[in-house]
């Protein structure tokens, strides 16, 4: 098999204070600059649609490449993007890849020598779902790489994947004003693993240092679409002064789309299938996250005595220490 680097040469690596001399991360490596992790329903469509069109980025071909979830066997819903040659190779190499029994970060790491000297990354919600030994493998072999996670009340956001699996016959069609049923599909673990924004940053914490993760929320995406995304750009290493080709920055690609009718009543019981989660998000995310229990009724008093009672016992711990 011919090396890839022998069909996409690299310019060579430029020198960056971030890279460690054995790292498997330098700017015009053949690598990921950036993974993000979810979540699903949360605004990745929207990253992604202002990445590939910013001139900082080449971004794949396919938005979600699927690879440590599941090996990019995946049924995809629209065709990938073929408009040249770089395009028909990664997808190529995606396809031999994806023929492994096994992950192989090296290889890869080297579809992205596509990227040339440019940004890329991979933007697939389902890595919010890796176990801890796949994501310190990742981080391990690529240690500089940065994490985006794009947080969503998981109320709204469960409820908007439900309306996304029905429309696309992804779960069979269900009564959505009978509570029992809701509760029913929300247990299936494609929609239960995914709901739990509080414990997936958690996860992700523990392995990625805290100046390569950022968590950006979907509340400040709808109010502000412009700062969020100068914001994200700036992380990168991109420029947020260049535009997005003819993109606005509160360009989606998903208006329109036909969601399940919310009745109170389920909404209420949504919102407790959620309440320790929603509180668990105001401790672990904050920013938007503290106003998600306030929402539905649920006080974050309780929550709050238990912050200052585990305050004052560290502070007695370090005093008579």
């Amino acid at each position: 098999m011919r090396p890839m680097r022998s069909v996409w040469p690299l310019k060579p690596a430029i020198d960056n204070h971030r890279n460690g001399k054995d790292n498997h991360y330098s700017a015009g490596d053949a690598c990921p600059d950036f993974l993000c992790v979810g979540a699903q329903k949360a605004g990745t469509s929207w990253l992604f649609h202002q990445l590939t069109l910013h001139p900082d980025f080449w971004m794949p071909p396919v938005k979600e490449l699927h690879y440590f979830d599941s090996m990019s066997r995946v049924k995809r819903q629209n065709p990938p993007r073929c408009k040249d040659e770089r395009d028909q190779w990664f997808l190529t190499r995606l396809g031999e890849l994806s023929a492994q029994s096994y992950i192989d970060l090296g290889n890869y790491s080297e579809l992205f020598t596509a990227k040339r000297a440019l940004l890329s990354g991979d933007i697939t919600p389902g890595y919010s779902v890796l176990n801890d030994e796949l994501i310190g493998r990742i981080v391990g072999y690529f240690p500089n790489l940065k994490v985006i996670f794009l947080a969503r009340d998981p109320v709204d956001r469960a409820w908007s994947q439900l309306s996304m699996g029905v429309r696309l016959k992804n779960i069979p069609a269900f009564d959505a004003t009978n509570p029992d049923e809701v509760l029913h599909n929300l247990l299936s673990p494609g929609v239960f693993f995914r709901s739990y924004p509080s414990k997936i940053v958690r996860r992700w914490r523990r392995y990625v240092r805290a100046d390569l993760f950022r968590i950006y929320f979907f509340d400040d995406l709808k109010e502000n679409p412009a700062q969020v995304r100068h914001s994200i750009l700036s992380f990168l290493g991109a420029n947020p002064e260049k535009s997005s080709g003819p993109l606005k920055p509160d360009y989606n690609g998903q208006g329109g789309k036909e969601k399940l009718p919310l009745t109170d009543k389920v909404r209420s019981c949504v919102a407790q299938f959620f309440e320790e989660e929603l509180k668990d998000c105001a401790a672990e995310l904050g920013g938007p996250a503290k106003r998600w229990p306030t929402r539905y009724g649920f006080s974050l008093a309780i929550l709050f005595m238990q912050l200052l009672d585990d305050f004052d016992l560290l502070f007695w711990c370090d005093w008579i220490a």
